[in-house]
This record gives C-alpha cells, sequence and structure tokens, in this order.
C-alpha cells in the first residue's frame, strides 16, 4: 500500500504520540546543533534582555488632591505595562466597584462618588519586563455649599412615574433651589419616547424647566425623563443631589373644544365626537377691588386637564374677590375638572342650568349641568385638551397652564441651549 507524503507524516505524528504515551523513545534524523553552533547564532541573532523598568501608571486625582469632582475623570492609567490589581475604598472601607479595559491599560469607577468623603486608589502594577510595582492616591470629594433636587411632575406638581397621561402632557422639572447656569441643568435633563418625538425644554424661571412635543403625542406612547444632575454645579456653590427619573405612558387622545359662539363643549375621543354638552363661561367685564381690577373672561387658548376633586371648595377670595363683595362667594362644588392653576374649572352647576348653551353668567369657569360634569369627571385624566375658542378678554397666558397656547417657534426661544 502507498501512502501519500501528507499521509506519511500524518502517521509518523500518530507513532510519536503513542510512543510518547506508552513510554517509548524515537530517535530521528533530524541533526542536532552543537553547543558552539548555538552560541555563533546567539551572538549573529542577540535576544534582548528583560526590561527591568516598573509599570508607568498615572493615578487621577493625585496623592492629596482636595474638592476633587466626583464624577470628574477618577482613574488608573497604565502608558506601559499593565494594571494587574485595583482597589479603591472609601473612609468606611467600603469598596467601589470599578470596571478595566480589556488590555488592562485603564481603569475607572462604574459608581459615583460621594460628596465630601476621603477614598484612597490603590494599584498592583507590572512592568513591560514583569517588574512589579504598587501605588496609591488618597484623596477628597468636594463638599458642596449647597445642593438642589430635581422633582419631575405634572405642571399641578403630581408626580408622572408610572402615571397614564393625555395627549397633552407637560413634563416639568422642578429644583428646589433657583438655578443660574439654565444651560448646564438643561444639559443633563433629557426626554426620550417611544415613538420618537420632537420636543424642547421652555425656562419658566430660574426653578421650573417644562418640556413638551411640538405636537400632541400620540396614543400609547412611552415616555422617559431623565434629570442626571448629581455632581453637576448648577450655581455658585450648588450641586445636584440626586439624580431623577419618571416613565410614564399616554393614554387615549382625548380633546374638548368649548367654543363660546355655540356655547358648547364638543368632547372627541381619539377623534370621535363623542359628546356635546351645553355651557356657560364667562360673563366678561371686569370689577376693581382696591388696586386691583379682576377679570371675568375665560381666556381663549388651548389648556389642559391639571386635576380634579369631587367635590372642590371655591372661594372667591383666593383671587383677590372678597366673599362678602357683590359677586363674591364660597361654595362646595362636585366634579371639578381643573384647567388652570387660577381656578378655571369645569364642574357641575346646577343653578346656571338654564343659561348653559345660551347664556355666559360665571366668573370664568365652563359650567355644565350635574350629568355631563360627572361625565367629564370620569372621562379625563391629566394632560387632556381642553380648547378654549371665540371667548373674549385677554388670552390665555403661557402661566395660566398655556404651554400649547405658545407658537413652537416662540417655544424653542425658552430654551436655554437654542
Amino acid at each position: 500500500m502507498t501512502f501519500s507524503r501528507r499521509a506519511r507524516g500524518a502517521s509518523l505524528g500518530l507513532v510519536l504520540a503513542v510512543l510518547a504515551i506508552l513510554g517509548g523513545a524515537v530517535v530521528t534524523d533530524v541533526p542536532r546543533c552543537p553547543e558552539h553552533c548555538r552560541t555563533e547564532a546567539a551572538a549573529r541573532d542577540p535576544q534582548p534582555a528583560p526590561s527591568k523598568d516598573p509599570a508607568a501608571v498615572t493615578l487621577t486625582p493625585a496623592d492629596g488632591a482636595t474638592n476633587v469632582d466626583p464624577l470628574g475623570g477618577i482613574t488608573a492609567v497604565a502608558s506601559s505595562g499593565m494594571l494587574t490589581r485595583v482597589t479603591m475604598v472609601n473612609d468606611a472601607d467600603k469598596p467601589v466597584p470599578g470596571v478595566v479595559t480589556p488590555d488592562f491599560k485603564t481603569w475607572k469607577p462604574t459608581v459615583p462618588l460621594g460628596y465630601g468623603r476621603t477614598y484612597t486608589l490603590t494599584v498592583d502594577a507590572r512592568g513591560p519586563g514583569g517588574v512589579p510595582s504598587e501605588l496609591s492616591s488618597t484623596f477628597q470629594t468636594l463638599v458642596p455649599s449647597d445642593q438642589t433636587e430635581v422633582s419631575l411632575t405634572t405642571p399641578a406638581g403630581h408626580p408622572l412615574d408610572g402615571g397614564r397621561f393625555g395627549i397633552g402632557t407637560v413634563v416639568v422639572a422642578h429644583f428646589d433651589e433657583p438655578i443660574t447656569d439654565r444651560a448646564a441643568a438643561e444639559q443633563h435633563l433629557s426626554v426620550t419616547t417611544n415613538p420618537p418625538v420632537r420636543g424642547s425644554w421652555y425656562w419658566f424661571d430660574d426653578q421650573n424647566a417644562h418640556w413638551r412635543p411640538e405636537k400632541y403625542y400620540a396614543p400609547g406612547t412611552s415616555v422617559s425623563v431623565h434629570a442626571n444632575v448629581y455632581g453637576v454645579p448648577l450655581a455658585d456653590g450648588l450641586y445636584g443631589e440626586e439624580d431623577s427619573t419618571a416613565t410614564f405612558t399616554i393614554g387615549d387622545a382625548h380633546v374638548s373644544v368649548a367654543d363660546d359662539n355655540t356655547k358648547q363643549v364638543s368632547v372627541y375621543d381619539n377623534g370621535n365626537l363623542v359628546r356635546t354638552m351645553p355651557t356657560s363661561m364667562g360673563r366678561g367685564g371686569s370689577e376693581t377691588i382696591g388696586d386691583q381690577t379682576l377679570t371675568f373672561w375665560t381666556p381663549p387658548g388651548v389648556y389642559t386637564v391639571m386635576d380634579k376633586a369631587n367635590p372642590v371648595i371655591m372661594d372667591s377670595s383666593t383671587y383677590g374677590l372678597p366673599i362678602n363683595s357683590r359677586l363674591g362667594y364660597r361654595e362646595s362644588i362636585p366634579y371639578a375638572t381643573r384647567i388652570s392653576p387660577d381656578g378655571i374649572y369645569l364642574h357641575q352647576l346646577n343653578a346656571t342650568v338654564w343659561a348653559q348653551g345660551n347664556t355666559d353668567t360665571s366668573h370664568g369657569c365652563l359650567n355644565l349641568s350635574d350629568e355631563n360634569a360627572a361625565w367629564f369627571y370620569d372621562f379625563s385624566v391629566p394632560g387632556d385638551v381642553v380648547e378654549v375658542r371665540n371667548t373674549g378678554g385677554p388670552p390665555l397666558k403661557l402661566t395660566e397652564n398655556g404651554d400649547w397656547t405658545l407658537p413652537w417657534s416662540e417655544w424653542l426661544k425658552g430654551s436655554a441651549s437654542h
């Protein structure tokens, strides 16, 4: 039988392996280089001596550093050699987790550090030639003069997280301290939606930023809000205290149109007209109380449902009209759905049923019958849209829950990063 050269080589390898297992010996014809041959070869191609230098490692921050930013680039970096062991502990001897790059050149913590704490970073390393070394850095993080929390809420101040809201929902990031560096704060505020929508922040004042999309959300949209402000300087000596997050969903498309020409409220559910309710809106005119002039219009504009109560105590003195004045009042009103921070509601008032659908008699609210008010109360969720059209008086202001009244081009101007 004839074997190919490749087959004979494979067979020989198998024989050698078997003999090795069995303890046999095989003498081959491969010549062995004598000692002087190896010496001459080494002289012609000498091997470099192993390096005796330790690894070149830089620890950041340096030993003894103070006022260190707790998010500010805490690292151990080997520019030569490699890291073999890295530990970091705080002043309570609690380990700080970290991660090293695949080439064992760089380590960094995976969690933010605390304010006003002392940390020790210890590194074992090995140089290019295997020479071991150890070094460490002990440093202190900064102590803020003041800190601020961020709450993520609806315009009425209710938490967003876990809720289901209407298609006009506005996100409010409320800081409990004045923010002078709005741009820094806004860089750490984010809103993501599925499906994606275009949106922007608008700063109402130094403590409140509102976010809304360019157009109403689509029903079923999921929304996630992040305020990653921990460790971020937001004013002189003021830092973010902790991060905040909120996730919520958008429900059905509820849009109600109150038209003073017809004195009807047309209610749409996902584009379908589901109810028409006669109403009596603001009577108009004004009343001067001391140095204050009060108007009794229902301002035209785009509102959203803020909240609701059954009943709610309505007291004219809360906006400057004494209870005992000619137009003053204090009453317990059932089925009240609020659309403005200054007290405009769609609510039951059976005393004006005679006027609903034909005559405006209220101080600014939208009066409804008992049946319609109860139905609308049950139907509504915060963030539902209520459009008021063709009424007299000044238009709805931004500060009166008029986020959607402002044109998009003007809304963009309220961003600190515009």
